[in-house]
């Protein structure tokens, strides 16, 4: 179609230019001018199909060009709505696998939950179980025990030991700690951990105490004949300090020998003192009046509130050596207590005193752990390193026997 057009053209400009070659040889131009026409029309009429053709071209590309614009903007369009769906579908796919995992997981815990309770009904039902056959087994050896710490408390078969509390490094002995060792009829000792069981439940705490302390208070007039200024820790129960029958008579034998209150130091564990209420505290507070100190052993938590026990006149201290080593740790070239971290250890003795407190390391074993405990700045120890729990003679705890009514009326109270 495209040569046929072209041959048209030609023959076209051909006829016009032979018409522009006769009338120029016409009007007189000759042969030449004629010829010359013919030549230059030709020439003007290629010219300017050149031209038409090149606009041609050009207005077909724009549009080409426009077409492909155009095709280019419906294909954005139509992926940008492909990506909108697809995004759809994966959220859709993501929230249903969301929610399926979520009732999973439900259904998971509801089943853990079941299982756990389950085991925690079998648990107690099988703990109930051995308890009371435990308590059927025991009753009789249980009424036996009590029975026998009842007879040693009548008959006085009850022993005081010492124990050192030594100075650091110089290892002199300051102080001792006193414990009562309960004997049956044939001898043998009763260990705190044995007697105590059926003590404190039997309501005869007391009057262990009281034969502790009377024993305790001869012990130190007899130490103070000698010239020996040594004082004696003495274990007191938070059982005594509630007991509103035993304390008035407690604080009648205190109150006649508060001249020894320097000498004399009444030691109760760390959980027993957080765990006074304000008749022991009161009762605490009215020894402190007539100058007696105390003392906080069975420490389990070293971040201890110095300034809490300086108020109720807590004096000292005892932590386990074993624990203070355990609780050492090295954070970078400086040494810390795991449970005081913001404290470096070498300060922690010092803040202690800064409170009128003062720590002692027990249960020291070993060498090493004098070595421990002396980089901690603590200027006391007590353990089997520096004696062992001593007892004291018969001789000297006949001199110390309390007066029988106040076993007796303990005793009485007990039943």
């Amino acid at each position: 179609m495209r040569k046929l057009t072209l041959a048209l053209l030609s023959g076209a400009y051909i006829c016009i230019s032979l018409m522009a070659a006769l009338l120029v040889w016409r009007i007189g131009g000759g042969a030449g001018a004629g010829a010359a026409t013919l030549i230059a029309t030709l020439g003007l009429c290629y010219a300017v199909q050149g031209v038409v053709a090149r606009a041609s071209q050009a207005g077909e590309l724009a549009g080409e060009i426009d077409a492909v614009r155009e095709a280019h903007l419906l294909l954005a369009s139509e992926i940008e709505k492909i990506q909108a769906r697809l995004t759809d579908v994966v959220e859709h796919v993501a929230e249903d696998a969301m929610r399926r995992s979520d009732e999973i997981y439900s259904e998971v815990q509801l089943l853990e939950d079941i299982i756990q309770q389950m085991g925690e009904r079998l648990e107690t039902q099988l703990s109930l179980q051995v308890e009371k056959a435990e308590a059927e087994a025991a009753s009789p050896r249980h009424s036996a025990l009590l029975q026998t710490v009842r007879a040693a408390l009548e008959a006085g078969r009850v022993d005081l030991y010492l124990q050192a509390v030594v100075s650091l490094p110089q290892r002199r002995t300051l102080y001792y700690e006193s414990f009562s060792r309960l004997r049956d009829e044939t001898g043998r000792v009763l260990m705190p951990a044995e007697f105590l069981s059926v003590a404190e439940p039997g309501g005869l705490v007391a009057a262990i105490d009281n034969l502790l302390l009377f024993r305790c208070v001869q012990i130190v007039r007899r130490l103070a004949g000698q010239d020996r200024k040594i004082g004696i820790f003495c274990n007191i129960s938070l059982a005594s300090l509630g007991d509103e029958e035993f304390f008035p008579q407690f604080m009648d034998v205190l109150g006649a020998n508060r001249d020894l209150a320097d000498s004399l130091i009444f030691e109760l564990g760390q959980s027993a003192f957080e765990a006074r209420g304000p008749l022991e505290a009161r009762n605490m507070a009215r020894l402190a009046d007539l100058g007696f100190r105390f003392s906080i052993d069975k420490v389990s938590n070293l971040d201890i509130n110095f300034l809490e026990l300086a108020r109720a006149d807590v004096g000292f201290v005892k932590i386990a050596a074993p624990l203070l080593i355990e609780q050492l740790h090295d954070d970078d070239g400086r040494l810390i207590l795991r449970s005081i971290p913001e404290l470096d250890a070498a300060d922690y003795a010092a803040v202690a005193r800064r409170h009128g407190v003062e720590l002692i390391a027990e249960k020291v074993e070993s060498e090493r752990q004098v070595v421990d405990i002396l980089d901690l700045d603590i200027g006391h120890g007590q353990g089997h390193l520096f004696g062992e729990p001593r007892p004291i003679r018969d001789a000297v705890l006949a001199e110390a026997a309390p007066p029988s009514q106040f076993i007796q009326a303990a005793l009485r109270r007990a039943n």
